[in-house]
């Protein structure tokens, strides 16, 4: 992972253009005016990269400046792609190095430890003629899902959650990324199960960003499809806390 300090405020302002601001008098800025220059509104729907996205969410949600980081589901780093952010890694598989190997409903961790928790579920079950159904295989992960749990991966955010929610500090922020899906002719509400699954957990859901891609996904075996063609995935936002603001 990329070690180092982060953004400095000019890289920042450089980053995201400043709104524009109260006009001040003479003499040093007020709270007020100081923190009317430095907030930087995210859209709620986002065109660009998730690396690009997820700096903006952690120097936007966090009500301070996050020191620790975690990725639960690290693979081989996409989301750090550039980032001098200070980041632990956990993943089960010790093929992609991450800081940590280890099962992330299980975590190594001690209670209260991180700031942030970043979580990348895999959400595309088994399509076409792949007969598999093995998320061993295809994300890494340690066990297979099959019939009875929809060959989907919703039956660990529970599970997921709980962890996520005891290594947490009080305050903290819980970002996931996930897309919903059709699947044997059936739409699946990934997002809405994994909220429901948050608060259950004790999160407070907090916001959501609609993340677009450039174009959908289309499994070739289905040319006609009687529901629209995916092409658009939820960056969700919760916290470790009553209230969100």
């Amino acid at each position: 992972m990329k070690v180092g300090s982060g953004p400095s405020v000019a890289d920042k302002a450089a980053i995201h253009p400043a709104l524009p601001g109260f006009p001040l008098d003479e003499g040093d800025e007020s709270d007020l005016q100081q923190s009317a220059r430095s907030y930087r509104p995210i859209p709620s729907v986002w065109t660009g990269d998730d690396a690009t996205l997820l700096e903006a969410m952690l120097s936007f949600y966090p009500r301070r400046a996050p020191e620790k980081i975690l990725d639960a589901t690290v693979n081989v780093g996409r989301f750090w792609s550039g980032s001098r952010r200070r980041v632990v890694g956990l993943d089960i598989n010790p093929r992609y190095n991450p800081t940590v190997v280890g099962d992330n409903t299980n975590m190594p961790f001690d209670d209260e430890r991180f700031d942030v928790v970043v979580y990348d579920p895999p959400h595309v079950p088994n399509q076409g003629a792949d007969r598999r159904k093995d998320f061993n295989h295809r994300f890494g992960l340690g066990e297979r899902s099959g019939r009875d749990n929809g060959y989907s991966f919703s039956h660990q955010y529970p599970l997921f959650l709980a962890e996520a929610y005891r290594v947490l500090k009080p305050e903290g922020v819980l970002f996931c990324k996930i897309t919903d899906y059709v699947h044997n002719h059936s739409y699946q509400w990934a997002h809405v199960e994994f909220i429901n699954a948050a608060a259950a957990a004790g999160f407070t859901p907090c916001d959501c960003i609609v993340k677009v891609r450039s174009s959908p996904i289309i499994d070739p075996k289905w040319r006609r499809a009687h529901h629209a063609r995916r092409q658009h995935c939820y960056w969700l936002v919760f916290r470790k806390s009553p209230k969100c603001e």
